[in-house]
């Protein structure tokens, strides 16, 4: 496969509206990550979208077309944050961190967009702190009203935020956590928090940092839920394309290295951008994110990982051993549909979230179970397919040492920890 993508697909960026024509990797065909197989829908036809990610010679914006629409990914979404011990605490330390950096108090407006089930926001509301949620998927919102996040049940973009202005809303903190990847309409998204945004208020987005992925080799985080992947000094083009300057970042180890933005309004000098900010632009300019060559290498070393998985699975199951999966993450259902690992490798998988189980896996078929069967069937391996949770999960499955169960992880290479 060569570089230039077929000029007839028609793709342009997303951001600057460049032709797009060269690919970043191409993971083939796979169905929409986080959806869920039930029972009755066993036999039933399961679409199938290209997994073919392009970068843009212009902006360097890594991006998937828009094969579909957002309201049928989002409006009834199978992910919930408030089951994963170790994010509900990076939740609780962010609200107590900006809630100091930024003064904030009773008299503050704090908005999250892509709220979820509230899983932030309540730490805002249990301080007093004015907190509202935007949230498209209905039954993922319900959750949140329920912890008592008043929530907003639409997408963000331009046109609601000019609306809370005209209703008299605006926010101290706009807040957004692995939301801007999962957005196509990237300008009007951007725009809407530059309008919502109060005069000295301050924008705080968290994304997997683009160079992570490639350093760490993350294919399986690309997924047709995720549209576009960030650079930082991608990002900052982006932001300032509508009257935003990026002041600081840190750099996060959520979701195998992530960037946490700090953004503000570019007339505001009151926040002076930091020497980390400027360190991390230079950071990745070195490592090549401003030349396509880097993009490029990004494809082989996807394709060594793949075939050195299955190797190893090949291996253990001539040995006659007997592997399965923890978790039912996106990222697995990448995973598992590019290797075309099936039940043939893995017997099942197991998640703690009890809307996943009983169900399969989206385009492998693969049952979840509660995280109870793994006692009943007391396998040899156990593969991590929530990598970036592998200490967390390790804690959990020690148990499973009393019979000499090995856990392994996938990515950025396959290792028995």
């Amino acid at each position: 496969m060569n570089d230039t993508a077929k000029g007839s697909t028609g793709a342009r960026c997303r951001f600057c509206d460049t032709p797009l024509h060269f690919t970043f990797v191409d993971l083939g065909m796979s169905p929409l990550c986080q959806t869920v197989i039930r029972e009755e829908q066993r036999n039933d036809m399961e679409p199938f979208y290209p997994l073919h990610a392009r970068v843009c010679d212009q902006c360097f914006l890594v991006q998937l077309d828009e094969y579909v629409a957002p309201a049928d990914i989002f409006t009834e979404y199978a992910y919930f944050s408030g089951f994963s011990d170790s994010w509900l605490k990076h939740a609780s330390d962010y609200v107590d961190m900006i809630s100091e950096r930024l003064g904030l108090d009773q008299s503050s407006s704090v908005v999250e967009l892509a709220s979820n089930d509230g899983y932030l926001l309540q730490y805002f509301v249990k301080k007093g702190i004015p907190a509202l949620g935007i949230e498209p998927a209905a039954n993922v919102a319900k959750s949140a009203e329920e912890k008592g996040v008043p929530t907003v049940v639409e997408f963000f973009g331009a046109e609601l935020a000019k609306r809370l202005v005209d209703e008299g809303k605006s926010a101290n903190l706009i807040l957004g956590n692995n939301v801007l990847a999962q957005v196509p309409d990237l300008n009007s998204f951007v725009e809407g928090i530059k309008i919502l945004l109060a005069p000295g208020g301050v924008v705080t987005i968290e994304f997997p940092h683009l160079l992570q992925l490639m350093d760490q080799n993350q294919f399986d985080t690309i997924y047709h839920e995720h549209f576009s992947y960030f650079s930082f000094h991608t990002t900052e083009k982006v932001f300032a394309a509508h009257g935003m300057t990026l002041f600081d970042v840190e750099e996060l180890p959520s979701h195998g290295g992530s960037l946490r933005i700090y953004g503000r309004h570019t007339d505001d000098e009151s926040k002076p951008i930091t020497d980390r900010a400027i360190a991390l632009r230079e950071r990745e300019l070195e490592a090549g994110l401003g030349d396509l060559d880097a993009y490029r290498k990004f494809r082989e070393q996807v394709e060594a990982t793949k075939r050195d998985l299955l190797e190893f699975l090949v291996e253990k199951k001539r040995e006659g051993k007997s592997i399965i999966g923890y978790g039912a993450p996106g990222k697995g259902n990448t995973l598992l549909n590019y290797c075309g690992i099936r039940t043939d490798f893995l017997d099942y998988t197991v998640d703690r979230n009890p809307y996943k189980q009983g169900t399969g896996l989206p385009g492998t078929h693969i049952p979840v179970y509660p995280p109870e069967k793994i006692a009943e069937t007391k396998p040899d391996y156990i593969l991590i397919l929530p990598w970036n949770l592998k200490t967390e999960i390790a804690a959990q499955l020690a148990y499973t040492a009393e019979w000499g169960a090995k856990l392994v992880v996938p990515i950025p290479h396959v290792k028995v920890l």
